[in-house]
């Protein structure tokens, strides 16, 4: 039976991060099922130039992260009578990468306003994994209460907050942006190398042959 992870992007700022943790996926041979939702089409067009249309997915989705598909399936957000909406749809758990503010609020409240809301919650239920990335900085007080109604409902608070211990200062953009996708795999339990892991030595990621 065919069990995907559910990827979910929302509207804020940081579709690189999807793209890096949809990449990862496909490249551990995971199945995925894939929501974007409207306002995350309008920040896809902002910060790549790529849009995503419902009857054309295939050819968007493949151009926008830039290889074949795999085991990739799609479903317009719009679709609330679509697989994700059950409990009884077989599927691994979910990551909604970014979460916009609004997205973590929904899902919090069990709001449904679309797909993307409505699989969270049915994953929160099933106690599934779900892994929510929020990205938006500062926050306010009500965001921090949504955060944390959803770390008591059972998912992981995981936000895009990169470290430099693996590439240092001089890091590069792709190098942060795996490094939070490597520990979102983590938190899935899906095995990968995305990120240079810590030693327990200073200095030990850039300086592998030990010297000063």
């Amino acid at each position: 039976m065919r069990e995907p992870w559910v990827v979910g992007v929302s509207g804020a700022s940081g579709t690189p991060y999807a793209k890096a943790v949809l990449t990862a996926l496909l490249d551990a041979g995971e199945a995925i099922d894939l929501v974007i939702s409207k306002a995350a089409r309008l920040t896809l067009l902002d910060e790549t130039g790529a849009t995503v249309r419902d009857a054309h997915w295939k050819d968007d989705v493949a151009g926008w992260l830039g290889r074949d598909l795999g085991d990739l399936s799609y479903w317009p957000a719009g679709d609330l009578a679509a697989g994700p909406s059950s409990g009884s749809y077989p599927a691994k758990g979910m990551v909604v990468v970014p979460a916009s503010t609004a997205a973590c609020a929904g899902i919090a409240i069990g709001l449904s306003k679309d797909l993307l809301q409505r699989a969270a919650e049915v994953n929160l239920k099933e106690r599934r994994r779900t892994v929510v990335v929020p990205r938006e900085t500062p926050v306010t007080r009500s965001h921090l209460e949504h955060l944390i109604a959803l770390h008591d409902a059972g998912a992981v608070v995981l936000p895009a907050s990169p470290g430099f211990y693996g590439a240092g200062a001089q890091a590069t953009a792709q190098q942060l942006i795996d490094f939070v996708a490597g520990k979102v795999l983590d938190a899935l339990g899906v095995p990968n190398t995305l990120l240079t892991r810590w030693k327990g030595e200073l200095n030990a990621q850039r300086n592998p042959l030990g010297g000063p």
